[in-house]
């Protein structure tokens, strides 16, 4: 099976499994998991923070990250293609009581200025909800993985911090992102006041993220996680393996990216689906089929029984993500399929 649906799908390495049957444990929610500490200070050490919070999931570090910002009724600012606006089943709003308030991403992921100027305005008149936060996406899901410019990165912060506001990085894959611009994460993450990463997309781990930010804003946001139920014992077994995925994994980034292009580049190849390789920079490969007269979903069914998977994102878009547990070799057997069956689609539908 070439399971190209996310990055989330990856298995713990032999080494990874290896340090979880040796990790030193301890009651994290007593702070007595040296293995979870060790984590939480390698975390903020390469974020260029104060401090490092283990949370299960990106969204609910996510989660913990805006309600620590934003009091009730206040909005966030967010970028309307988002992974916190689109896909984290309306946290924010159900149980923070925050507005969240989108504004429109351009196709490299970037928010539009103007519009995160306009609603930054709104603090100004009492009749609105009153901003709070602003959320960037970096590298951005639904923009094909596009990696967002420091520059870019760096006129927001400084929007919301002339309005005396936090911005909040949504960096689930940043570590791809310092790879497709060459940078390190700790310069991405320098004018940011919190970040969200996660363990278990790019970096392999089998489970967790990490939020990084001030000491005091840890501590706060330590509360919040206890209150979704996301304190855990001995959590020593998971952060295990975080610590080899941070050690270990950024350094083989850019084999996924090269991958993702070897797909893009291939894709395009292939007469009814369409993609610009040029726009590939990470590891996700989204492209169009509307030409070949199937939906995306009715592309993906066709490729699983052929041992090739893959994830609609809309009806005629198709998302492939490349990571460690698929090389080379799978990405060429991934193309011959998809070839085959876009020509048998349309054959059947001539």
């Amino acid at each position: 099976m070439i399971d190209l649906r996310s990055d989330t799908v990856t298995l713990p390495t032999p080494e990874m499994r290896e340090a979880i049957a040796r990790a030193e444990l301890g009651d994290d929610v007593y702070g007595e998991d040296p293995t979870v500490n060790r984590l939480e200070e390698l975390a903020a050490s390469m974020t260029g923070k104060e401090a490092a919070l283990l949370v299960p999931s990106g969204t609910m570090g996510n989660l913990a990250a805006m309600l620590t910002h934003c009091a009730r009724g206040t909005k966030a600012i967010v970028g309307s293609e988002s992974h916190t606006n689109l896909y984290e089943a309306g946290g924010a709003s159900a149980l923070g009581g925050i507005v969240l308030t989108p504004i429109a991403n351009t196709e490299g992921g970037e928010l539009e200025l103007d519009e995160l100027a306009r609603e930054l305005a709104t603090s100004d008149d009492d009749h609105f909800a009153q901003p709070s936060l602003v959320v960037l996406e970096n590298t951005h899901n639904r923009c094909g993985g596009a990696p967002v410019k420091l520059s870019h990165m760096a006129e927001v912060s400084d929007a919301a911090h002339r309005r005396k506001l936090p911005m909040h990085l949504d960096g689930a894959r940043i570590f791809n992102a310092a790879t497709a611009l060459g940078e390190n994460v700790s310069q991405m993450t320098r004018k940011v006041d919190s970040v969200m990463f996660c363990l278990s997309k790019g970096l392999g781990a089998p489970v967790g993220s990490m939020v990084a930010g001030s000491e005091g804003f840890i501590e706060k946001a330590r509360i919040c996680r206890k209150m979704f139920g996301g304190g855990m014992r001995q959590a020593g077994v998971i952060a295990a393996a975080g610590l080899i995925a941070l050690e270990k994994s950024p350094g083989r980034l850019h084999i996924d990216h090269e991958n993702a292009k070897r797909l893009a580049e291939g894709i395009a190849e292939i007469p009814g689906l369409a993609i610009d390789p040029k726009k590939v920079r990470s590891n996700i490969v989204i492209f169009d089929c509307t030409k070949t007269g199937k939906t995306a979903v009715e592309i993906c069914d066709a490729l699983h029984p052929h041992g090739v998977w893959a994830q609609d994102t809309a009806p005629y878009s198709v998302r492939v993500v490349t990571h460690c547990d698929v090389d080379r070799a799978g990405v060429e057997r991934a193309l011959v399929v998809l070839k085959d069956v876009v020509a048998k689609s349309q054959r059947k539908g001539a």
